[in-house]
């Protein structure tokens, strides 16, 4: 059989959690590589180095390699323009329009989804509040577009056979947004890249994209207040704001080599975590190093994380409810005052069951479900 797999866009920035599950996909399946724009097949330093890869009419716009988001309103266009014809199996890996290839009866399509279209459903407020776009007659404008793309989106996921869901969080949005049951297979997490340290150092830490949604400035704001020392390790359009707004407690180092972003993970008192993920690669990859998780208590992470006030022999972490700096001060204190009932080979214990292997083995399993079902109804 042939494999096509198409994903949204693949740069050198573009290094996230379905960045991962395409790289594991083409691990175990023997596929050609499609994707909106391509940047790293002249990556010498990607995996993808000198790979043949599909693109469309995006690749020679003007700043293209710096993302496509900019170009919101011809992204359906573009995914539509692919020409898959030739493949007896369709799989994508879609958090934006990969899902909306165009296909044939007789193809299998499989969407590995790990998001409906944030910036046309859960986050369109913030998009709107957020950017110049958003007010004025250009808001209205861009009102409409986000209207005609969430009317595209749901259509495009009756072009989909099968959706697989990166966690049970995922798959009832898929279900809201396309009224479509997803399996739930939880992406790869490469845990043995960190190492085990059972004996903590006194910080905190947090590790982001420096960005509105991920809530850095709530952590940054509680830990103000707390006077305890804090580490935030990431790069975005908020890095300045979050170096103005610390107090000599919270160092806030900007863009960190995976080396050392590891080196911290393994020391930290604990990992903080305040926005809401889909699944949230970076929680698990604290406690591949055994170090306890204080998360806000909603999407991925009450999948990933066990709290300590019901799990008192396997907790893993602890979480706060609501997103705002004094419930997590609280949850801080409540953390400081059972630090030490945390074991940290149980916290490891937990990430393991997420690495690559496992990944692997259930994606391929349900790929080989799908298709002998796909024959039964050709």
């Amino acid at each position: 059989m042939k494999y096509a797999l198409v994903h949204e866009w693949l740069t050198p920035n573009a290094t996230g959690g379905s960045e991962r599950v395409v790289r594991e996909i083409l691990k175990s399946v023997e596929a050609d590589l499609y994707a909106l724009i391509d940047f790293e097949s002249t990556n010498p330093h990607s995996y993808l180095f000198e790979r043949r890869i599909g693109t469309t009419f995006l690749q020679h716009f003007p700043l293209a390699s710096k993302g496509v988001q900019k170009y919101l309103p011809l992204l359906p266009l573009a995914i539509e323009q692919l020409d898959l014809r030739d493949y007896d199996v369709i799989l994508s890996s879609s958090h934006a329009v990969a899902k909306g290839v165009l296909t044939r009866p007789q193809q299998l399509h499989i969407c590995y989804c790990h998001t409906p279209m944030r910036y046309a459903w859960d986050l369109t407020f913030d998009y709107l509040n957020s950017s110049a776009m958003g007010r004025g007659f250009p808001g209205s404008i861009t009102r409409y577009l986000l209207h005609r793309l969430r009317q595209w989106d749901v259509i495009s996921a009756n072009r989909v056979d099968y959706f697989i869901a990166n966690s049970r969080h995922t798959a009832r949005r898929i279900w809201r947004c396309y009224r479509r049951e997803a399996q739930v297979i939880y992406p790869p997490v490469h845990t043995e890249r960190f190492s085990f340290q059972a004996q903590k150092s006194d910080f905190y830490l947090t590790v982001s994209r420096l960005v509105s949604y991920k809530q850095v400035t709530l952590i940054v704001e509680a830990f103000n207040q707390l006077g305890y020392p804090l580490v935030v390790i990431g790069e975005g359009s908020q890095l300045q704001a979050l170096r103005h707004l610390a107090k000599p407690n919270v160092q806030v180092l900007g863009f960190c080599p995976d080396r050392v972003v590891e080196e911290y993970m393994a020391q930290a008192k604990a990992f903080v975590y305040a926005a809401c993920e889909d699944f949230g690669i970076a929680l698990v990859e604290a406690q591949a190093c055994g170090t306890p998780v204080i998360a806000y208590g909603a999407g991925g992470a009450l999948e990933t994380v066990r709290d300590i006030r019901k799990h008192p022999d396997k907790g893993t972490g602890l979480f706060f409810l609501d997103q705002s700096p004094q419930a997590l001060m609280e949850a801080v204190k409540a953390f400081e005052a059972r630090a030490t009932a945390f074991s940290p080979e149980q916290i490891q214990l937990n990430a393991a069951q997420f690495a690559p292997t496992v990944f692997s083995d259930r994606y391929l399993t349900f790929l080989d479900g799908c298709y002998r079902d796909h024959l039964s109804r050709c």
